[in-house]
């Protein structure tokens, strides 16, 4: 039987470098990297300018991109997938993308400071001006109130990135 590709994702709050390590690490695994902006970008142009919004998109995707990366695991390629698990809620997603084709996968786990990620955000902000709408402390501190660590509970096999 082939074996499998392995299924690596991120935790870590906005501003932690998750985007930027799963661009380092789909090289390194030589891994197919798949980006929820990008795919969001590409299939709702201009359509996403709230936290809802970006909500509302994400979850129409999900079922799709669930298939897709399956897919792909199963011919024995590596996938890296840019895509946030920062809540409980995401995480089962993706427990259910690997357990369903029983893959192996890798969480990582970028713990940064609010202030460490609030840093990053500002030098995001002057780096890709057009980022500014959503790079900033507000959204930051909006979207941090729902993060939640991954447990040794939940079953990952969790690194430290």
């Amino acid at each position: 039987m082939m074996q499998k590709g392995t299924l690596t994702f991120f935790c870590g709050k906005m501003g932690s470098g998750k985007s930027t390590k799963s661009k380092i690490i789909s090289i390194e695994k030589n891994a197919v990297l798949l980006s929820e902006d990008d795919w969001l970008a590409a299939h709702y142009p201009n359509q996403i300018s709230s936290f809802d919004d970006f909500i509302k998109f994400s979850a129409l995707i999900k079922p799709f991109i669930k298939l897709h990366v399956q897919l792909i695991l199963n011919t024995g390629t590596n996938v890296v997938m840019d895509f946030p698990a920062n809540t409980k809620k995401q995480r089962e997603w993706f427990n259910q993308l690997f357990n369903e084709i029983k893959c192996d996968h890798e969480l990582i786990f970028i713990d940064l400071s609010d202030e460490q990620c609030l840093a990053n955000i500002a030098k995001r902000r002057k780096e890709q001006p057009h980022r500014a709408q959503f790079d900033n402390e507000d959204v930051f501190n909006h979207v941090t109130q729902y993060f939640e660590s991954p447990l040794l509970s939940e079953g990952f096999n969790i690194l430290k990135g």
